[in-house]
């Protein structure tokens, strides 16, 4: 029999549904131990390699009228040595590409969580579409407090896992440390090219992706369309 672990009980509840909930609730409890751990080890990796190049993005900023080039290292603003970048799966030049929509669901929460991101690092989405494009996305899905940066005119998506070599767009997340004036790899959510257990997905990004958290305390779960809800997001 599972131990009671505190003496909330809620209308209406069953001796049954106690016992099993006071073994899913243990179960929580040491998934919280592990996420923490991850997380230790996490902050614990040595930075990785420098930047080949201090790429220039072609970059819209929340409340401008235009774009302009802006370099990475110009990213980082005073105080703030960390920078977060997502590549935005959205084509560079096919006229019949579309923005992904779960790339797309991903960004309308972030959106939303953006200035108090920023309070403390540096956050931007990176698309391999032309800046005037994905500024127009943005536009129609309401966003206005992300950095949004074209990567059309480097190779940042490349390098950085973002694409493949047939141009096929990868939504991957990485992170940078700038440190002694150089600029550093700290982490990438590799767990995309990881081979995932049989049944599941990569879960790569479902840090920055609240939807699926809320699904997973449902009875029915995340069912079986792992990419989200396929809306019309044109």
């Amino acid at each position: 029999m599972a131990r009671a672990l505190h003496r909330v009980r809620f209308p209406g509840e069953t001796p049954q549904y106690r016992r099993a909930r006071n073994g899913l609730l243990a179960a929580e409890i040491e998934l919280r131990r592990q996420i923490e751990a991850v997380a230790a080890k996490r902050r614990q990796l040595p930075l990785g390699g420098a930047i080949p190049t201090d790429y220039v993005f072609d970059a819209w900023a929340p409340g401008e009228k235009a774009a302009k080039r802006m370099k990475m290292s110009k990213l980082f603003r005073p105080g703030k040595n960390t920078l977060f970048l997502y590549n935005f799966m959205f084509p560079e030049n096919l006229d019949s590409a579309t923005p992904c929509p779960s790339c797309t669901s991903i960004i309308d929460a972030i959106d939303g969580a953006a200035r108090h991101v920023t309070d403390r690092i540096n956050f931007a989405i990176v698309a391999k579409a032309p800046i005037a494009k994905f500024h127009k996305h943005a536009q129609s899905r309401g966003w206005r407090h992300v950095l949004l940066l074209s990567s059309a005119n480097n190779t940042y998506n490349g390098d950085y896992r973002g694409e493949m070599a047939n141009g096929a767009q990868i939504p991957v997340a990485n992170v940078f440390k700038i440190r002694n004036g150089k600029i550093r790899h700290s982490w990438s959510s590799e767990l995309v090219f990881a081979p995932p257990d049989a049944g599941e997905d990569m879960r790569h990004v479902d840090f920055m992706w609240p939807m699926w958290s809320i699904f997973d305390t449902t009875p029915d779960g995340r069912g079986r369309n792992w990419r989200g809800p396929m809306l019309d997001y044109t």
